[in-house]
């Protein structure tokens, strides 16, 4: 693919603003550890939520979702779209608490939450365990959408691909801490959704694909077209609708949904100016991000049905590609070679963007947890703000490095995101619970922990192994019940942390140390916004399939939606 003067004006100019923002912020940024890490706690709720949105709108994501799509149909996106409940159940009851913690890292929760020698402990293993090595295959993740995009739009080789998405997100990440990395996530959004949005038009209404109807009316594309699953089939919708909507929502811990929020989501929350700032942040992130930005992926991946049928076809196209790399994930990439310059140099932009929003985000979380959880906590308490800052510059760089060096032996994004889910099978419901069951101890959490690992590692090792066969939705619950079983029965069986530190904690997150106050209105929102996303989702499938029935009660049920929120605001957020 050649690109044309316009599209490297376009993407130069785009690496340009990034550094010149990131220069910018660092004046502020580098002041000390609380401007670096949370920008001084004083960001807007618009500003938060359209970063949380960037970041998870990574290279990768349209790539993992083409590639659903092809594999599984449209409806395979529940196995994401079940996450809506888990953003919900953050917004609505979770959202205050975290804002009003003044906590640095969710962390820094452990020490709050519970007392002792094994809080400390906690705390400092997962930051090592989060913040590098489980970022680090995260981010591996998003360097391999970079690999392929690289090849795909530029013929590069997957360290050239490398070097020049890495450089530019890793220099602007430690000049301008969380203050550069908000501030390009805006600009990085636009530019992507704009991307995405145009260059779906354009490739819907190429020759090879006729318009909607057209691309709707082929068979093959057809039947990979529907919302929901055939429910005549068991084997289909149990794995794809029942499972992710009946188990996975509450029980899986994964960056970006957590139960109860965690990790960057957190981070963001922390920085809003007040716990207001904090739950529209999050509520609007949970809004765009499940029901404005996948159908634009969607459309491509249908389309790319047409043109690219099979693994074959991609690999004709791509002959010079490493053939490990020739998976349906590939199909979102080999697509946009079909446009034309100035759009091309748009939408290349608009990956690189979300390239770099995705990693520059997951650098500033994976350093605050290396600095403040693990270096000034364990290491050196008595560290300058100027020591801490360098740290985190430091620990930014060697991720960013080990993250690139990972990705050259991963082969698909839906790998790492069935492997993740695994790991993190059956640690949410304890994440949800903490907050209010007071008997929750650092030894459940450990106990979590450790076992969801074990089981993942035993069921990964055993597939790969050719030992056994188990389909992923089955490991998925099986890994759920017998986490949960151990980590209840180690909260039974232990001590809970010091009545002082419980009395402690509820008095500094809940409004006169009333946990359940005003909780009948937080479940009218989270149930009102759930109906009201999916519904916009819908609406918008049904639009876009012609279906005008479908479209208008969608659209009803989510006004009705919106109206309810409106009215029990005020009591909701109070």
């Amino acid at each position: 693919m050649l690109l044309s003067l316009i599209d490297w004006v376009i993407i130069i100019a785009f690496f340009a603003i990034s550094l010149g923002i990131g220069i910018y912020a660092s004046r502020s940024s580098g002041k000390n550890a609380k401007n670096f890490f949370l920008s001084g706690r004083n960001m807007s709720w618009w500003l938060l939520g359209i970063s949380m949105v960037a970041t998870t709108f990574a290279a990768d994501t349209p790539g993992l979702v083409a590639g659903i799509v092809r594999n599984d149909g449209v409806y395979g996106n529940w196995v994401w779209w079940s996450f809506l409940l888990t953003g919900m159940l953050t917004v609505f009851f979770y959202s205050k608490l975290w804002r009003k913690s003044e906590i640095s890292t969710d962390l820094e929760f452990y020490e709050l939450r519970y007392s002792g020698k094994s809080a400390a402990f906690l705390r400092g293993f997962r930051a090592i365990y989060l913040g590098v090595f489980f970022n680090i295959v995260i981010m591996a993740t998003v360097c391999l959408a970079a690999i392929k995009i690289g090849h795909v739009m530029f013929n590069f080789s997957a360290v050239e691909s490398l070097v020049i998405s890495c450089s530019v997100t890793v220099l602007y990440s430690m000049l301008g801490g969380l203050k550069g990395v908000i501030l390009t996530d805006f600009i990085q959004f636009a530019i992507a959704i704009t991307g995405s949005i145009w260059a779906t038009i354009y490739i819907v209404e190429m020759p090879e694909i006729g318009g909607l109807q057209e691309l709707l009316s082929v068979p093959e594309v057809n039947a990979k077209s529907s919302i929901f699953p055939d429910f005549s089939e068991p084997n289909v919708f149990i794995p794809i609708l029942v499972v992710p909507l009946a188990v996975q929502w509450w029980s899986v811990w994964y960056p970006g949904a957590e139960p109860g929020g965690g990790g960057y989501i957190v981070q963001r929350m922390l920085a809003a100016k007040n716990t207001k700032h904090a739950t529209l942040a999050t509520l609007l992130f949970t809004v765009v991000h499940y029901a404005v930005r996948p159908w634009p992926w969607i459309i491509i991946g249908l389309a790319s049905i047409v043109l690219f049928p099979d693994l074959q076809s991609l690999a004709l196209a791509f002959p010079d590609l490493n053939q490990e790399f020739i998976k349906n994930d590939l199909a979102y990439a080999a697509m946009l070679s079909y446009l034309p310059a100035g759009l091309l140099g748009l939408v290349v932009t608009s990956l690189i963007a979300a390239f770099m929003s995705t990693i520059s985000t997951h650098l500033n979380w994976g350093s605050s947890y290396v600095v403040n959880d693990f270096y000034v906590r364990f290491l050196k308490p008595e560290a300058s703000e100027g020591n801490k800052v360098l740290i985190g510059r430091l620990s930014t760089l060697l991720m960013m490095i080990f993250s690139a060096l990972l990705a050259l032996v991963l082969e698909e994004a839906k790998e790492a995101f069935d492997l993740l889910l695994q790991i993190g099978a059956g640690t949410g419901l304890l994440f949800i619970l903490r907050w209010f069951w007071y008997k929750i101890n650092p030894y459940s959490e450990i106990a979590a922990m450790l076992s969801s690992f074990i089981i993942a590692v035993i069921f990964f090792v055993g597939k790969t192994n050719n030992i056994w066969q188990i389909e992923s939705h089955i490991e998925l619950v099986i890994g759920v019940l017998i986490t949960t079983f151990i980590w209840v029965g180690v909260t039974l069986l232990t001590k809970p942390s010091s009545k002082e530190t419980i009395e402690s904690f509820e008095s500094k997150v809940f409004d006169n140390n009333q946990k359940f106050d005003g909780f009948k209105y937080k479940i009218i929102g989270f149930v009102a916004g759930v109906a009201g996303v999916y519904s916009a989702l819908f609406a918008t499938g049904y639009l876009i399939y012609n279906n005008i029935t479908l479209f208008v009660v969608s659209t009803a049920i989510c006004v009705m939606s919106i109206l309810l929120l409106i009215f029990y605001w005020k009591k909701i957020i109070n």
